[in-house]
This record gives C-alpha cells, structure tokens and sequence, in this order.
C-alpha cells in the first residue's frame, strides 16, 4: 500500500498489525469484535467474574484504583482485564453467540523485558447449548496454525481462574527448537513448551450474574497477552520496544 502523496509506503505498528489478523482469524470463526471502556467499575471488573473480595488481584499493588465513585456510587478503577467487556455483552445479548474483545488493560506491574504496566489482552467467549472443553480446543488449534502459520500443538495445563471452571493455562509448542526442549533454548527454557493464555469453561456464577440459565448454556473462554503473540510471531525480545517510539521497529511492518 503506498501514500501517493508521500510516494512512501505506508507502515503499521506491530501490536495493530497482529490486532488486525487476531481478529481476521477469530472473524472467519464467527466470533465478533467487541469494545468497552477503559475506566471501568468494581463490578464489572471484578465482582461479575466471579472474583472473591480478597483475591490479591483487588489489591492496591496490582489494580489502578481511581479516586472519586461512579454515578451509582461504585468504586471505579482502570480495567486490569477485557473479560469486563465481556460481561456487558452478555447482559445486553441472549445467546447463542461468539465474541471477543481485544484492548488496553493496566495493572501495577514492576517494568521489564516481559512486562508492562499497560499492555493489550484480547479476550474470547463462545456461548450455546451444547459448548464443551473439545470446542475450546479445536478453536485454540486453528486460532494458533493460523496466527503462526505453521503446525502448533497445544497443550492444557489444569489451573485457577475465578471465572471458569474448569480452568487452563495453555501453552504451545517452542517454535525456536521446534517443541524438542533443547537445553539452552531462549525461549521455552529447555520445557519444549511456551505459556501463552488462559481459558476454561465459564463458570455458571457468571452466566447467573448476567441473567443467563447455566442450567440450558455452557461457554468457554479465553484469553491473552497481544504483544506476547506479537514478541512470539516477531521475536522481539523485550515488550519495552513496543511502546519506545523507535521507528526502526516499526518501519520493519508494512500495511
């Protein structure tokens, strides 16, 4: 594509480059693209998803609480997830539905080569009468074969999400030393194998919160990190050079 008044091609940011193909994939799937707001309510953010009161996530260490109540009188913070869009979707639509919803989340994070304190998630939810862990995976299957362009395996690792029951973390296999956990390997450490979202089966306090009957709807959800797929599909090393407004990086991604 090129700007022909600038008679220059037109570059694109990493992080919107792999927004646009997450949601390509997900589109071809059904699922549909999802917003909701940055500032949001303890509610929303929490209570909905079934977070306990005193998860360490509420914390002041981990969660940008703002001063001041929303219009109701609620405590207002600055969303650490996108599963809050989540929940609004759902209290404004009657299944069956597929959705996801990618976008800015902020937690109070030390900064490094892997972390950021404001950094983009997508997150995606499948809701029918008949949804199960096999579905989750299938979709994860092709979402990664597709997103790396390659044959990825996944694999389900049990694990704890207040929102999903039963929940996962899933990895795929090392595309460095090609799943074989060489010793040495920059990327999966020597395990074979690289962390890269969480998922499940939403739990039916959820569905109960947004008028859904768990009883005749089951959902899976997922979610994850976008510059980890980006550093992934890129080999970028270090999240900081996403934000550093260094034109080498970008000028290197054309739209």
């Amino acid at each position: 594509m090129y700007n022909l008044r600038m008679k220059e091609k037109i570059t694109i940011h990493p992080l919107t480059d792999v927004v646009n193909r997450i949601q390509q994939i997900f589109g071809e799937l059904g699922f549909t693209a999802e917003d909701g707001p940055e500032l949001e309510t303890e509610y929303y953010n929490f209570d909905a998803l079934n977070v306990p009161k005193d998860h360490p996530s509420r914390d002041m260490q981990d969660t940008f609480w703002v001063k001041g109540k929303g219009e109701k009188g609620e405590n207002l913070l600055l969303r650490t997830q996108t599963s809050a869009v989540q929940v609004h979707f759902m209290e404004k639509n009657q299944p069956p539905f597929r959705m996801f919803s990618p976008g800015r989340v902020f937690r109070q994070e030390a900064t490094d080569a892997t972390h950021e304190m404001q950094f983009f998630q997508f997150e995606g939810l499948a809701i029918d009468k008949k949804v199960s862990m096999a579905d989750l995976k299938s979709t994860l299957n092709f979402f990664f074969d597709r997103f790396f362009e390659r044959d990825v395996k996944v694999r389900f690792r049990p694990s704890y999400f207040p929102f999903v029951e039963p929940g996962a973390e899933i990895d795929i296999s090392c595309f460095k030393c090609a799943g074989a956990g060489k010793v040495g390997c920059p990327i999966c450490k020597g395990t074979g194998w690289v962390e890269v979202m969480g998922a499940g089966m939403v739990h039916p306090k959820v569905l109960n919160n947004v008028g859904i009957n768990p009883e005749l709807w089951q959902g899976f959800a997922f979610g994850g990190s976008v510059e980890r797929l980006a550093m992934l599909k890129y080999g970028i090393d270090d999240i900081r050079l996403f934000y550093a407004g260094d034109l080498r990086l970008v000028n290197q991604f054309k739209a």
